[in-house]
């Protein structure tokens, strides 16, 4: 059967996260998304 124990440790979401939330790395993930499928577009029409 399971143990259940109360001595746990309750922490806010940036605790819990770690890290820190940049908004500009949303805009840096969807501009290098969108050259990356350019970029094969590109390949693809030059190399038939």
């Amino acid at each position: 059967m399971p143990e259940h124990r109360t001595d746990h440790i309750e922490k806010n979401k940036t605790e819990a996260r770690q890290g820190v939330t940049l908004h500009s790395m949303r805009y840096v993930l969807g501009i290098s998304l969108a050259l990356v499928i350019v970029a094969f577009v590109l390949a693809y029409f030059l190399t038939r």
